[in-house]
């Protein structure tokens, strides 16, 4: 029987992993190293999908060590055994439903004495427990030392020193994992007060658990709704005394007991470190730390923000991807070469006029989906997940997230969510995704509708950056722009959707040089995921327009948006692009990329229109996944409000440009 009722769901996780491989379960704080240890254990070998019952995504594959399979499982970030956030309902949920064979916790060596409390609470329940204390490397930079022997006596688990990142100690938790049987472990005692209180409660208890009586004992104390309705279920009539006897000594301890179990759990920790963790005479201040500090402070990180944006947006995607490699690829492979020849090849085989417009007409699916796809979308999209991936891995964002925490409250979000909406400037679509790990329906609501407004994706974002350089001051009057409304939207959906912004907390992993392996392997999942899903919405954006243009409604959809081209000061044309831009928005951006090349627009309009199509209606994508988030009454609000809004804005901005003469 599960530790939890589980609601039904059709997003069931599975693996290929055979039923009698062991199972091992990664457990510890966010951004310890699980996902990198992870990884190195599986490979490419991994399945993510959703817990059942849950948005919260969950991480399986399978690995063979010393010959034997296993199955390995990545938990969300916890920070105890009582949980608080649904990541850390999960990620109990996963500990416990899941029976495994092997809980190998993950830990920061530079924050042991904090971290180790939730390992004295896997040992409390029983769990087969090994140590891993991570991110070795940084602590003896700093000159912290850790007597790993010592400190596995004492626990009596294995302990193993690591540093994942750089593949050290990856050979030992392997062997750990492969020879732990999990019987042994240290036993720690607490008070004879707090021993007795205990003591009264699991006296009582009689039913067969997935953890120690003990364990349970302290969380119904600790008045854990979930503990509460399983013991309530499997004791049957004896609940009764066990409710009492929870009542009695809760109220005796109604102002302390939380404290009071913090506090000895903290000085058994401190008493486990003795002779273990040594901190040295003058502690040195390492590079990577004075630049962490300087990343989180206003007065230096707004400074290190805009030379990242402007070195790795502007010059790397905006110039390099969007310029020189869609130039190559774009004109100089498809437009000069592979098009005329397969134009001529289709030709010659196909001898249907309209058959042949299918694959390689104005509309057709090689001369316009694939060039569009391979041409301008891809090499964009490369060298933004590449920038992404080395800022990831160098462990700017959780700083970044320092950074905009305050900004971020006023529009009702928390620093939390800069992580989706930095990914937004990647994918909106897989961006709404990550908007799940948000804490309250509130944030998820407010982030979804952002994301659908102002944040363009990075191939969008490429081709603007690269069309709106060539005109002097149209980029800063787009960013501005953008960022207006993302800030006015924000501040006013705050003041109307109820609730409070949540407190914000957030692990910070060390600032390290990116490994070259963990860029390559991260850009090339998102690359593939990406990708995999665009060239089908070309291919078919583009049947559609053969279809649109072969019964002529597509004529007849350019005409009916001609009149509110004109409102906003742009010729006919540009219809093409927001029509382009219904299927995905960063087809419309090179709807609109193809618009510039042939000289019609000047910079004023071509500004507007760059506006207008960022904060356009999302994509048929990005709807979908709103829809499967949000709901679909959401989806459609969000939908028709951002439409409304974004032609509305492009108005006004024409009207602004033409009375102040800019551009």
């Amino acid at each position: 029987m599960a530790f939890f009722k589980k609601k039904a769901s059709c997003h069931t996780p599975h693996n290929d992993a055979p039923s009698h491989a062991r199972k091992v379960v990664l457990v510890g704080n966010p951004n310890v190293g699980k996902s990198v240890l992870f990884n190195a254990l599986t490979g490419a070998y991994v399945t993510v999908s959703n817990y059942p019952g849950t948005s919260v995504e969950v991480s399986r594959g399978s690995a063979t060590i010393d010959g034997e399979q296993f199955q390995i499982m990545d938990t969300p970030g916890m920070y105890s055994i009582l949980p608080i956030t649904e990541e850390e309902r999960v990620a109990r949920e996963i500990l416990l439903n899941e029976s495994p064979d092997v809980v190998v916790h993950v830990l920061d060596a530079r924050n042991l004495e904090r971290m180790l409390t939730m390992t004295l609470q896997l040992i409390d329940a029983q769990l087969p427990v090994v140590l891993v204390v991570n991110i070795m490397d940084e602590a003896e930079r700093m000159g912290l030392t850790i007597d790993i022997p010592l400190l596995q006596e004492k626990l009596g688990i294995p302990v193993i020193g690591a540093a994942t990142a750089k593949k050290r100690g990856l050979a030992e938790i392997r062997r750990a994992i492969a020879t732990y049987t999990g019987k042994t472990h240290a036993v720690f005692g607490y008070s004879r007060r707090l021993e007795a209180d205990i003591d009264s409660v699991t006296t009582l208890i009689h039913g067969s658990y997935p953890i120690s009586r003990k364990s349970l004992a302290l969380l119904l104390l600790q008045r854990d709704d979930e503990v509460t309705a399983l013991v309530k279920e499997r004791e049957g009539e004896g609940y009764t005394a066990i409710a009492s006897q929870v009542k009695e000594k809760c109220f005796e301890r109604r102002e302390s007991f939380h404290m009071d179990l913090s506090m000895e759990r903290k000085g058994i920790v401190t008493g486990l470190l003795a002779d273990v963790f040594r901190f040295p005479a003058q502690r040195r201040v390492t590079f990577n730390e004075r630049l962490s500090r300087w990343a989180v402070r206003p007065l230096t990180g707004v400074p290190l923000l805009l030379v990242v944006l402007y070195f790795g947006l502007y010059k790397f995607v905006g110039d390099f991807g969007a310029g020189t490699l869609v130039d190559f690829l774009e004109k100089g492979l498809f437009e000069d070469h592979f098009n005329p020849w397969i134009t001529n090849l289709t030709k010659a085989v196909i001898p249907w006029e309209v058959i042949q417009e299918l694959f390689v007409g104005e509309y057709g699916i090689i001369t316009l989906g694939l060039r569009y796809a391979v041409g301008i979308i891809l090499p964009i999209v490369a060298t933004f997940f590449l920038f992404f991936s080395i800022l990831e891995d160098s462990g700017y964002f959780p700083r970044l997230a320092l950074l905009v925490d305050r900004i971020f409250k006023k529009i009702g979000l928390t620093g939390r969510a800069v992580i989706p909406m930095v990914l937004g400037f990647g994918c909106d679509t897989m961006a709404t995704m990550v908007t799940r790990t948000l804490e309250t329906v509130r944030e998820r609501v407010i982030a979804t509708l952002l994301l659908a407004l102002a944040i363009p994706c990075s191939a969008q974002l490429g081709v603007i950056l690269a069309l709106l350089s060539k005109a002097p001051g149209a980029l800063l009057v787009w960013g501005a722009c953008l960022l207006l409304i993302f800030l006015i939207i924000g501040f006013l959906a705050a003041r109307i959707m109820p609730g409070e912004t949540p407190m914000f907390y957030m692990e910070l992993p060390p600032m390290r040089l990116p490994q070259l392996s963990n860029i390559l392997t991260k850009t090339y999942t998102r690359m593939q995921w990406y990708f995999m899903e665009i060239l089908p919405l070309f291919i078919l954006a583009s049947v559609l327009l053969w279809v649109g243009k072969i019964t002529h409604f597509f004529e007849v959809a350019v005409e009916a948006l001609s009149p509110v081209m004109a409102v906003m000061g742009l010729p006919k044309e540009v219809a093409v692009a927001f029509i382009f831009g219904f299927f995905r928005r960063d087809y419309g951006a090179a709807g609109l990329y193809d618009l510039q090349t042939k000289g019609i627009l000047d910079p004023r309009q071509l500004t507007v229109a760059a506006v207008t199509l960022t904060l356009f209606i999302p994509c048929v994508a990005q709807f979908l996944i709103m829809k499967k988030e949000r709901g679909m009454k959401v989806a459609m609000g969000i939908g028709l409000f951002v439409s409304g809004l974004a032609f509305g804005s492009g108005w006004l901005l024409n009207k602004f440009l033409l009375v102040t003469g800019l551009l």
